[in-house]
């Protein structure tokens, strides 16, 4: 795996783990109604991760040549919770996060 692969998969990593907190929060607040700080503390994270994951996703396009349907998938499994794991996990399989070299005419 290539350094900017590894800068991808843990940015992936925390981008999961981000949304598992925010969730964790809403079921604290909209569940059992106890506290809301979960929401306030994970929600702020969260937006900051998400953001450091599409550049993280959008450099790693651009440096690991991905073709356009990986940047796209990698772009919209930070949508839906948790997602960004299997897909950072498959691409690894796939070899997407390893250095390749550009493709030539």
């Amino acid at each position: 795996m290539s350094p900017v692969g590894r800068l991808f998969s843990v940015v992936a990593l925390i981008e999961a783990l981000t949304w598992a907190g925010l969730l964790l929060g809403m079921l604290l607040k909209y569940g059992t109604g106890t506290t809301d700080q979960g929401v306030w503390l994970f929600g702020r994270l969260h937006g900051f991760a998400f953001l450091i994951y599409l550049g993280v996703t959008l450099f790693s396009a651009w440096r690991l040549n991905w073709p356009f349907w990986a940047t796209l998938a990698a772009v919209l499994a930070a949508i839906p919770p948790l997602l960004t794991l299997p897909l950072e996990i498959w691409f690894r399989r796939r070899g997407l996060l390893a250095l390749r070299e550009p493709a030539t005419a």
